[in-house]
């Protein structure tokens, strides 16, 4: 089993440059509160200072109430217990400005993403109701509210196993103002298994009026959500799609040309799949003159096992 995926630090988020708030630094040195992505990351293993006392520093250093952006690493997201979004949440009217939020900014060498621990987001979304962009990477323990949220833009969740009741609830979430939604469905070995049942309400595109583009990625199942939205009324009003990162296969494609016209779209995304290269042709030939941009990068070859049976694998999982 081979993943080619490498999940790495944000280095810009929110049209933002990310900069980690240093271990010492003189509060003069630091860049404006407005400037860039705040990225919280107190190393457990190589830090002499303790995550509360580097939470005070920061709070100390920095005006909070021009942060647009910030981004949570270790130890606040990790893969020994999960998270804690207490003090931040405890801050909410002192974060008057933020816009954005990434929970859970670790890498490969950090830990498995498949070992990050998310939790129920109800308490963070109601404490900041001007949010306009959520990340979210990992995946375990993740609820999120049917209620949705008003002003939330942009909605990304980076998982090598999306539990499938969290991404059902995320399909079913109110998001009147959702523009862009992205969702790594993963493995089922590692807590994935998604389904197009579970995003039923998604399809329709009940709930989600403003979605423009639609990121369906890193599953075990992807011929089986191309052909749903082969007829699903979301598709319609979307400018890009998105079914990078798993497993598509001729079926899927087959279903997706002999479906609704994707004329509309300006960019279609099925990078890292496993096409034959007369479908990959049968694809461009269809689309690029309709002025569809697509990217077929990252063609995979199928592995075989012991017992001679191909199986197809997503890019990240563990």
């Amino acid at each position: 089993m081979s993943y080619v995926h490498h999940v790495h630090h944000v280095e810009q988020f929110h049209g933002l440059p990310a900069f980690t708030f240093p271990a010492y630094a003189n509060p003069v040195d630091l860049p404006d509160a407005d400037a860039v992505a705040w990225r919280l990351h107190c190393d457990p293993y190589s830090s002499d200072e303790r995550s509360d006392s580097y939470w005070r520093r920061f709070t100390e250093s920095v005006d909070l109430g021009k942060i647009r952006a910030l981004i949570l690493g270790s130890p606040w997201y990790d893969s020994d217990g999960g998270s804690d979004l207490h003090e931040l949440i405890g801050l909410r009217e002192t974060f008057s400005g933020l816009e954005a939020l990434f929970l859970g900014d670790l890498e490969d060498e950090e830990a498995m993403i498949s070992m990050i621990e998310l939790e129920d987001l109800t308490e963070l979304l109601e404490a900041f109701p001007g949010l306009r962009e959520l990340a979210l990477r990992g995946g375990d323990g993740l609820q999120f509210p049917v209620t949705g949220h008003a002003a939330l833009r942009v909605l990304r969740v980076e998982s090598g196993g999306l539990p499938p009741e969290a991404a059902a609830q995320i399909a079913a979430a109110s998001l009147p103002s959702l523009e862009r939604l992205e969702l790594w469905l993963g493995d089922d070995y590692y807590g994935g298994g998604t389904t197009a049942e579970h995003l039923a309400p998604l399809l329709t595109g009940v709930g989600k009026p403003a979605l423009r583009h639609l990121g369906l990625q890193n599953s075990t199942v992807q011929d089986e959500l191309a052909a749903a939205l082969a007829t699903a009324p979301v598709v319609r009003r979307l400018t890009s799609l998105s079914l990078s990162m798993g497993t598509l296969g001729d079926e899927g494609a087959e279903a997706l040309l002999a479906g609704q016209s994707l004329a509309h779209l300006r960019e279609l995304d099925l990078s890292h799949h496993f096409l034959s290269r007369d479908m990959m042709l049968r694809i461009w030939t269809e689309l690029e003159p309709q002025g569809v941009r697509v990217n077929l990068d990252g063609r995979q070859e199928e592995d075989t096992d012991v017992d001679d049976e191909t199986r197809r694998y997503v890019a990240v999982a563990e």
